[in-house]
Order: structure tokens, then C-alpha cells, then sequence
């Protein structure tokens, strides 16, 4: 499939969104990429396209046979989309901007939902996300709304997604205010979140007196 791909073509699926698959490109391109059935563009506004699955097997292909491609140069209106873990240097600012990049992020993963779960599905995680655990966790809490937190010290209050040594199992703890405040009312509108996103979530003890939640993608 790859073949058919023009050079420019192969460049925009290469550096399709590590998250989502989103990718940008001239009208042209994308239309291209769709007719190809590698893309495919969002109905809801802003019209986004992304990578359907052929397209993210394709992407895999082109990465594998060549080195990583040049990082594309800053553009305000075409930057890539990066899910917030809360394990950045710095707590970033959630702006109006910053809101539609989540919307529109959340949406394309439903989308992606729809098309690779069997039964069309999109109240459960599809296979990407059982294979991108912190990504896909951390866009549903954020896209609900949630404040991500920060490496910084002390951490800005938020959540903050890390992996386990459990397989398909994510971690999430909250960093409280300069309050402390209740870490167990954050960390059940963090479950609250990810449940309403199709995961199974569990609340236990850390060795410490803290707590923490366990989640996993539902299956059925």
C-alpha cells in the first residue's frame, strides 16, 4: 500500500499523531489519502482527518523501512496533539484553544472506536488504546474535563498517569492543593471519568497512607 503513496503522501502518515492519528496536510493530500481508504476526515467540526486503521498499519510500515522523519516546522494551526499525563516539567495552561484540541481529539478516538471494535462499539477502549495504556488514559480524563498535574516541585494539583508491571493497567494518583484538600474526592472524579470512558477502575493503598486508582479498558 505503501507503494502508492507520493512522497508527500508518505511524509504527512508518518507524522500522523502518536495519540489520535490525526494528520495534516493540502486538501489535495488528504483527499487522496482517503480515496486510498488510509484517512478518513471527522464529520463534526473542524473537520479533522485521521488515520484509519489501514492508515496506522501503513504508518507502522513506513516507520519501520526508514528513519523517523523530520519534525515538521512549528505551525500555531497544525501543531501535533499531545494528551497530558500530569508528568510534564510544567502544569500548561488549558485555554479555549487547548479545550477544542481535546474535543476534537476525543472524537477521533470514538471515531477510531467505532471503526475497529467488532461490534462497532465506542462505550469501550478499542486495541489502540489497549496499546497506548498512559495516552489513552489521560485523554479520557482530560477530555472530562479534569486539570492534569506537573513534575515540577511542589506539583500543581491534578491527576497523573503513569504505567504498572500489571499488563494493560495504568496507574492514576492526584497531587491535592496547597490545601492538601480531599484526594479522595479527586481521585473518584478521576474514576467517575474513566469509567464513563469505558474503563475498569479500583481504588487501593499505597504503602505510604496514600491512595491511587488502577485502571484497565474494558473488554465487553
Amino acid at each position: 500500500m505503501t507503494g502508492r503513496l507520493t512522497a508527500g503522501q508518505r511524509r504527512i502518515v508518518a507524522q500522523a499523531d502518536d495519540v489520535t492519528g490525526r494528520i495534516t496536510g493540502s486538501e489535495a493530500q488528504l483527499a487522496g489519502l482517503v480515496r486510498l481508504g488510509l484517512a478518513f476526515r471527522h464529520a463534526r467540526p473542524p473537520r479533522a482527518h485521521f488515520l484509519t486503521p489501514a492508515g496506522h498499519r501503513a504508518r507502522a510500515e513506513l516507520l519501520s523501512a526508514a528513519p523517523p522523519a523530520p519534525a515538521p516546522a512549528a505551525d500555531p494551526g497544525g501543531s501535533v496533539f499531545a494528551a497530558r499525563t500530569g508528568t510534564e516539567p510544567e502544569a500548561p495552561e488549558a485555554g479555549p484553544g487547548r479545550r477544542r484540541e481535546v474535543h476534537s481529539a476525543w472524537q477521533g478516538l470514538l471515531e477510531l472506536r467505532r471503526m475497529t471494535n467488532a461490534d462497532g462499539a465506542t462505550d469501550r477502549p478499542c486495541a489502540w488504546e489497549r496499546g497506548h495504556l498512559v495516552q489513552a488514559a489521560a485523554l479520557a480524563l482530560e477530555s472530562a474535563g479534569l486539570p492534569p498535574s506537573s513534575s515540577a516541585r511542589p506539583p500543581a494539583p491534578g491527576y497523573r498517569v503513569t504505567p504498572t508491571q500489571q499488563p494493560e493497567a495504568v496507574a492514576v494518583r492526584v497531587a491535592p492543593g496547597p490545601d492538601e484538600g480531599d484526594v479522595r474526592a479527586q481521585l473518584a472524579a478521576c474514576a467517575e471519568a474513566l469509567e464513563r470512558a469505558g474503563w475498569q477502575v479500583s481504588e487501593h493503598g499505597e504503602r505510604g497512607g496514600g491512595r491511587y486508582l488502577l485502571a484497565s479498558p474494558r473488554r465487553g
